[in-house]
This record gives C-alpha cells, structure tokens and sequence, in this order.
C-alpha cells in the first residue's frame, strides 16, 4: 500500500515535521559551498514562509529539516513586504518596479495588491509550499552554478508528522543533528556546519532558538547540556568515536533481549523517522488516520504500529508499518 502523505490543516494548529529530499539517482553533488547556499536558502525560505526550523542536516546528496508549522495568523501588509524582501534580496531591474507599484496599490486595497497579497499567502504555513520552494529555488541557483540542467531532486520530499512531544522531538532532532555522526564525517555533530547544532554552538540566535524549542532550558548553556546528553548519553563529551553502529553489534543485543541507550540507537538508520508518515501516541496516530480516512475515503485497513522496544523512546505509535530493517 502507497503511504499517505498527510498534513494537518493549517488553520488546525501547530504541527511538526520531519522532511527530508534527495538528489537524483542519490548522486553524491553537493560541494561545502554548495551545502551553505542550501543552508542558508533554508533559514531564508523559512522566514519567508512563516515556518520555524528546529534543526536541519545538508548531506552531500540530501537534507533534512526538522520544522515547526504554526497555526495560520492573519499577515499585515508591511509583514508580506518585509518576508518578500528577505526571498529577494537583490531584486531585478522588472520586480523593483513592480513592487513600488504593488506598494502603491496596497495604500488602496487595488485589484493587483490584493491578487499579490493572495499569491504570498499561498506559499505561507504550510509544509508543501515550504519544500518546495527550498528545492526550486536551490535547483535554480545549483544548475545555474554547475552549468547543468534537468531535474535536480528524486520525486518527492519524504515527510512524517510528529507528535508535539518533548522527548519524541528531542530524538528526532537529534537524529537529524547526528546524521554527520553516522555518516563518519565528524564525530560531534557541533563541528559540522552545516547542521543546526552547529550553527547554535556558533551563536544563531534562530538556531538556538529550534533547539530549546524542544529541549527548555533556562538559558543556551542549560539547553545545550540537555540536548548534548540526548545525542551522548553524558554531558559534554561523546560516548563513541562517531560512525553508524553495526548491524552485528545491533543484532547481538536484540537477541540477548537487551534495549540500546537513545544516543546510541540514533547513530542507527531510524526508518520510522523517515517513512513513518505519522509518529507519536496511539492516540494522535488514530486520530491523524481518522481524518484521512474521511478526507479520502481510503486506509480503510490501515493501523497504527507500536514501535519496537529497543530503547526507552516510550509508547510510540507510527502509521505505516515498515517492511525489511526499520532499524540499522
């Protein structure tokens, strides 16, 4: 069965998500300066969007983010004249021009501003326009950079709605700021830049602000203590050299019956994070299913699947069952 792509309302209220997009064929294209245009098309296209990044990782061949949709607010003028400036910092000769005149119809509540004011809209708190407009606009700018052409991206983003849960947030930024960690690029994630962590050790006060989303803390210190034990276990120093645990290593404590530290099972392939389609209590997992069901008319057999008990993550839910190795 196809997994279903669902999305909360966003008039419903605030919702989280997990997304993540690949390059062609998984090619292995992206320079260090390609990795900060991306990152800061990211920061950039978020603004814009309304949409608030809690940690993201840029791979070689893909990214992930891990994102805060609010809930829909009425947009002021001047706000829609601020975010179109950030998504055109060096606006062309044609939009400058136009942009005075939708200015000027904005004063009046003309027919152009209030059809420039729908299309802005449009493209705001809402995860489906957010990506989209990330990879457009990267494929713009990277085809254009490499003297190259045609599509950029495999299909569609991947994404899975999760629960506004701390400790399940906790895990899934986690598993997103450790991804240079499992791929043996660095063994802490705070000397890769082009991950959140990163930047918040660096000093973005946005970065910072994602993380404590899901971590609290009185101050960044305090944050960045609980966070550090999320991803290691123990305060400041890592547990481990960095690397992806082995599946024989995996195996081994699965058949003696044992369960995995957390900091441990996310330098782990976690597919549930990445194809779950919905991720949280039972409860929240039905209810999402229920919507969707009457919205389409189909999943009529689908159940939520409790997540296997390799590590104290709680009583997780997920939508879609995963087939072969969910975990490393």
């Amino acid at each position: 069965m196809r997994t279903p792509r669902i999305k909360v309302d966003p008039a419903a209220g605030v919702a989280f998500y997990h997304c993540i997009t690949r390059t062609v064929n998984g090619e292995h294209l992206f320079y260090d300066s390609d990795k900060e245009i991306l990152r800061k098309q990211l920061w950039d296209v978020s603004d814009y969007c309304g949409i608030e990044i809690i940690t993201h990782s840029v791979m070689i061949n893909h990214f992930h983010v891990v994102v805060e949709v609010p809930q829909k607010t009425p947009v002021s003028d001047a706000e829609l004249l601020r975010r179109y400036a950030v998504l055109h910092p060096r606006p062309t000769r044609y939009q400058s021009a136009r942009l005075e005149a939708i200015k000027a119809q904005l004063e009046t509540n003309g027919q152009e501003a209030e059809k420039w004011r729908r299309k802005q809209l449009a493209m705001m708190g809402d995860i489906s326009p957010f990506m989209q407009l990330v990879k457009q606009r990267f494929s713009i700018w990277f085809n254009k950079r490499h003297n190259r052409f045609g599509t950029l991206w495999a299909a569609r983003f991947k994404s899975v709605l999760a629960e506004g849960l701390g400790e399940l947030l906790q895990a899934m930024a986690g598993y997103v700021d450790i991804n240079c960690v499992r791929a043996c690029l660095k063994s802490d994630p705070k000397d890769y830049r082009f991950c959140g962590y990163s930047e918040a050790v660096a000093g973005n006060e946005r970065a910072r602000r994602g993380i404590a989303r899901v971590c609290g803390g009185r101050d960044w210190e305090e944050t960045q203590a609980i966070y550090r034990k999320i991803i290691f276990s123990i305060g400041a120093a890592p547990r481990q050299k960095g690397g992806r645990v082995t599946r024989e290593a995996f195996d081994r404590v699965m058949a003696e019956g044992g369960k995995l530290p957390l900091a441990v099972v996310l330098r782990c392939r976690v597919r549930y994070f990445t194809e779950g389609a919905v991720l949280g209590s039972k409860a929240f997992v039905e209810a999402h299913l229920d919507a969707y069901r009457r919205k389409t008319g189909s999943g009529k057999k689908t159940v939520p699947h409790p997540l296997p008990n390799v590590t104290d993550w709680g009583s997780l839910s997920v939508l879609r069952g995963i087939r072969g190795r969910a975990i490393c």
